[in-house]
């Protein structure tokens, strides 16, 4: 379980692709390599990875994933080069402060940057979701103005849905344009999208209710 709450940005070493997945290495990440472990989790992007190696000092630190075909996939991790950088944040821990949502950094798909406009100091952003099919239906029916989204592993609000489009907008302060690359992607480029899990529970108790109810096989609602 995750916050969220981006804690830093490492940068893509090396990226080695076969018939299997990818193995990743991550540099520029010593800040939260201090207490790790091989096979603790790290949010990279906001897709859950395991870290299979690492060196706390080498290369300002730096840990190594893997990435199976299915998040490959789903993610726009695929596409990251050498120097790239990307969010880094650790498992929750139960001692901490919660500032964020309850995020499980399952990638849910990719949405497109479609509009980067500034607000003052801060910037409004359009993306546009693909439209959905029977094995991947559109994230759109999860998205409300003021509910939570993950994109790139970063919890932020939604400000603004448009289901005719399929598109949602988010605002990034200034503060949160220099944590984040989601500040320093362009239009056009793909990002991580992650809807907010109380969503699917209800949506799937709704469902399980309403079933019953109309095959008689449950209790009164």
């Amino acid at each position: 379980m995750f916050t969220g709450l981006i804690e830093h940005l490492g940068t893509v070493l090396s990226i080695v692709v076969d018939s299997g997945g990818c193995t990743l290495t991550i540099g520029d990440s010593g800040p939260i390599l201090v207490d790790c472990h091989i096979g603790d989790s790290i949010a990279v992007n906001g897709a859950c990875l395991t870290v299979t190696a690492f060196d706390k000092e080498e290369k300002g630190g730096w840990f190594t994933v893997w990435l199976a075909n299915e998040t490959l996939e789903r993610t726009d991790l695929g596409e990251r080069k050498e120097g790239d950088q990307l969010n880094l944040e650790r498992a929750m821990g139960a001692h901490g402060r919660f500032g964020g949502h309850f995020v499980q950094a399952h990638v849910d798909g990719t949405a497109t940057i479609v509009s980067r406009v500034a607000d003052g100091d801060s910037l409004r952003l359009s993306f546009e979701l693909p439209e959905g099919t029977g094995a991947r239906p559109s994230l759109l029916r999860y998205l409300i103005p003021k509910g939570y989204v993950t994109i790139d592993g970063a919890s932020l609000t939604v400000t603004q849905v448009d289901d005719g489009e399929r598109r949602f907008d988010v605002m990034l302060i200034q503060h949160t344009q220099t944590k984040i690359t989601l500040g320093q992607k362009r239009v056009g480029a793909k990002v991580n999208v992650e809807v907010d899990m109380v969503g699917k529970y209800v949506e799937k108790s709704v469902q399980a209710a309403v079933e019953a109810a109309l095959t008689g096989n449950g209790r009164a609602v």
